[in-house]
């Protein structure tokens, strides 16, 4: 059964009304089909109603729903014949950040992103998608892998940030984001970043330097979570929806400021409504990607791919 968010309530009082109804229909042998239809008529406008005009802080919780679709379920529905490669060959070998050969159709790719976990145990082995230094050094030493390979490189980001404690800071978290950031522009084949859920601070971007950043459409990238955010700012985190807002941190918005290269359309409700039918959109978009990026020499790609991280910093006021 799917968990209802807040805002989905009044869906879910509808599908309650006409289950009401149809079963009143079937007991009684009444003839309530006109009203039944007129239910299923108001249901689904409000439907579209709501998940049409979701605000940015609606989608921030879409991005975190529990049943929505992680990392390893996309490679188990959109990949084939994954294996999956461990270690960083220093400290040892980060869960949260999997990552390993597969086939994406006919081509032969390198898959590598955050994995949160359904439950706590499995959270707990995921470190709830947090990835600590090593998860980052395999996470280059894996695309360099793919570099000798010559085969593109897929990269799943879902995280809240990078992991922040004491362990990580001793082990040189900022150095192995910066050292990725610095490696992945130089990398000789193409990148893509596919940013499912959450996409939280320098823990997103640690393998987000691709020449096509693209979205879910109910993910959400940005430096700080709007509950951080508004904390910062009006003291307190029940600013959370005016934090969102503000920073226009949903896929839309940033598809406007050219952050992003594109969006991947998820089902009518999110993507946790209907994994399947997410990851074939996820597929296809991603299929393409590829099909486009390998059109160009090594000397294009990395000079498209330095030009589009320095126009990040570009602003045109009204």
């Amino acid at each position: 059964m799917i968990q209802l968010l807040e805002f989905e309530k009044p869906i879910a009082e509808m599908e309650r009304e006409i289950e009401k109804l149809l079963a009143k229909s079937s007991s009684q042998n009444i003839d309530l089909s006109r009203e039944i239809s007129e239910m299923e008529k108001t249901l689904s406008d409000t439907r579209l109603a709501i998940y049409q005009n979701l605000t940015p802080w609606q989608r921030v919780q879409i991005a975190r729903h529990v049943q929505r679709p992680y990392m390893l379920d996309y490679v188990s529905l959109a990949f084939t014949d994954f294996f999956e490669l461990h270690g960083d060959r220093h400290i040892g070998d980060d869960k949260s950040m999997p990552g390993g050969f597969a086939m994406l159709g006919d081509q032969r790719v390198m898959v590598i992103g955050h994995q949160k976990g359904r439950d706590t145990k499995e959270n707990l082995m995921r470190n709830f998608g947090s990835a600590h230094p090593e998860g980052y050094r395999k996470a280059i030493r894996l695309m360099r892998l793919a570099e000798k390979c010559n085969i593109p490189i897929i990269c799943l980001i879902d995280t809240p940030g990078a992991f922040p404690g004491i362990g990580a800071e001793e082990r040189n978290i900022a150095e192995a984001i910066a050292y990725n950031l610095r490696e992945m522009m130089l990398l000789r084949v193409p990148v893509i970043a596919v940013v499912l859920g959450e996409g939280g601070s320098g823990g997103a971007l640690g393998i987000g330097v691709a020449d096509r950043v693209l979205m879910m459409e109910n993910a959400y990238y940005s430096v700080i979570s709007p509950e951080g955010c508004a904390a910062i700012l009006w003291k307190h985190r029940k600013h959370a929806p005016e934090a969102a807002e503000a920073m226009k941190i949903a896929a839309p918005d940033l598809k406007k400021l050219n952050l992003i290269d594109g969006v991947i359309p998820e089902p009518v409700g999110g993507a946790h409504h209907d994994h399947a039918a997410a990851a074939l959109a996820f597929r296809a978009s991603v299929a393409a990607q590829i099909q486009e990026l390998s059109q160009f020499s090594t000397t294009d790609l990395l000079r498209k791919r330095y030009e589009k991280f320095r126009q990040y910093g570009d602003w045109q006021g009204k």
